[in-house]
């Protein structure tokens, strides 16, 4: 079980942590509390749809299987992926490349007048189509599999990763929605700070996470 959190801890910061769910959930707040709920239960909606489906696939293929040793070779597989996204994200950051995560501007002006019927369906085909956040959670998935707790457990565990993945922008709608006069200042606070430090975490997280992922991908490959 160590093993496993060993890989699902970083996949859960890494899916927190994207900028697009975290800017778009403080721009659709100052819309509606609701219309920003509809947001984050659209992205939930997917990704327990992604839990479903793939779930099945590796629990029926076996693909998930390794040894004692490391994942088995379509997890490597997933997790070398993982790794050179965040190797490449870094790179491109320390080169001065641009923000490839930063919100198109026309999804930033539809914030300004979308329904809440419009956000939850906004919310499930951003993480329908968003390549990395796909790679995330099929390495979750993958680890699960693979550690083998039983079908109960693993439900559970993927279930915690959903909330953990999304416990920012949960976490924003909440204090929204409980304390509305005070949050504005603080997100607009807070959205400012990350703005500003964003290439150097980016900078920080890619090194880190990069190569722990590659190590892992290599050891379930038998390289190392």
């Amino acid at each position: 079980m160590r093993d496993l959190w060993g890989t699902l801890l970083p996949l859960v910061v890494a899916s927190a942590v994207v900028p697009v769910q975290i800017t778009l959930t403080v721009l659709l707040l100052r819309s509606s509390v609701r219309t920003a709920a509809a947001w984050v239960a659209g992205m939930t909606a997917t990704r327990l749809a992604q839990g479903l489906l793939f779930g099945l696939v590796f629990a029926e293929t076996g693909a998930a299987s390794g040894t004692k040793d490391g994942p088995g070779p379509v997890v490597a597989g997933i997790l070398l992926v993982v790794a050179v996204l965040f190797l490449t994200k870094a790179a491109k950051e320390l080169l001065g490349g641009g923000d490839d995560d930063a919100p198109p501007p026309r999804w930033m002006k539809l914030t300004e007048s979308i329904t809440a019927g419009k956000a939850f369906l906004f919310g499930a085909g951003y993480v329908a189509i968003a390549a990395k956040l796909w790679v995330f959670t099929l390495g979750a998935i993958g680890a699960i599999e693979y550690a083998a707790p039983g079908r109960v457990t693993a439900v559970a565990l993927y279930l915690l990763f959903v909330a953990l993945a999304q416990c920012i922008p949960i976490g924003v709608v909440a204090y929204a929605a409980l304390a509305p006069s005070s949050s504005q200042a603080l997100l607009a606070r807070t959205s400012v700070w990350l703005e500003r430090h964003n290439r150097v975490i980016v900078i920080v997280l890619g090194l880190v996470f990069g190569v722990w992922f590659l190590l892992k991908a290599l050891q379930g490959l038998g390289v190392l």
